[in-house]
């Protein structure tokens, strides 16, 4: 099993229950879902105006391959209504694969160490919390 460390965030609708939701799909899927952040609330980075997102960071466990997870979590995305029409635009939950073991991945479609989560506070301060060990 992979652990792997997922971002979190909803800015749309009932957001607190659109994180929840998110989760419960993980598990939903096979994957542990082992630790999550406190939820919360962010300004958000680039896009069109919009309103304040709920964030959290989740510690996982997976049997899935690195793109057999991205597949997933945009299967999630889109059941839960995220529609891809503005970029870095308003969303019902964003899926983000932060982490995945030690490993990096430069393909088009997956990076891994996610290449914008240092300069997230969001991101970094919310995985602080669940995993400081990896800040050591």
């Amino acid at each position: 099993m992979a652990k792997v460390y997922l971002g979190l965030g909803s800015n749309l609708g009932d957001r607190m229950q659109n994180i929840q939701r998110s989760l419960a799909e993980l598990k939903n899927k096979g994957i542990a879902v082992n630790k999550v952040s406190t939820i919360i609330e962010a300004d958000p980075v680039g896009g069109p105006a919009q309103g304040k997102y709920l964030n959290a960071v989740a510690e996982c466990e997976t049997s899935q391959a690195p793109l057999e997870l991205l597949i997933t979590v945009g299967i999630i995305e889109q059941q839960m209504g995220r529609t891809r029409t503005v970029k870095d635009g308003p969303r019902v939950i964003d899926v983000d694969i932060l982490l995945y073991d030690q490993l990096s991945i430069n393909l088009p479609n997956l990076i891994i160490p996610h290449p914008r989560m240092y300069s997230r506070a969001f991101v970094i301060d919310p995985l602080k919390e669940i995993a400081p060990h990896l800040f050591e």
